[in-house]
């Protein structure tokens, strides 16, 4: 399977543009190229039923975690203008490669 790449990264500010938990935001604690999902910071709760197992001192019970969700489902909230916006790539003058936002033209990557 090939390798799909998604213009979101690790600790980007997101907002969730569809599903039961459109219109939150949170931060990407986890990105899953393979599958193009990602791990956003209070969204996407499942219920995970764990039994108790004494020897690696893990306690039974329902816990509460994030899920993954896919990637076009949310949008990145650009840091400059702080609006949900699409992503484009440049090429700077002194010959690096970054994300700009589309709505205010300005560079993402710090």
């Amino acid at each position: 399977m090939s390798r799909l790449e998604t213009p979101i990264r690790k600790n980007d500010n997101v907002v969730v543009t569809t599903g039961k938990d459109r219109g939150k935001r949170g931060r990407v604690l986890k990105v899953v190229p393979a599958t193009n999902r990602l791990v956003v910071e209070g969204v996407n709760f499942i219920s995970r039923h764990t039994k108790p197992n004494p020897s690696k001192n893990v306690k039974g019970g329902i816990a509460k975690r994030e899920a993954a969700l896919h990637a076009s489902n949310v949008q990145l909230v650009c840091p400059e203008c702080a609006k949900p916006t699409r992503i484009g790539r440049r090429v700077l003058g002194d010959g690096r490669k970054v994300r700009f936002c589309r709505k205010c033209e300005g560079v993402v990557d710090k």
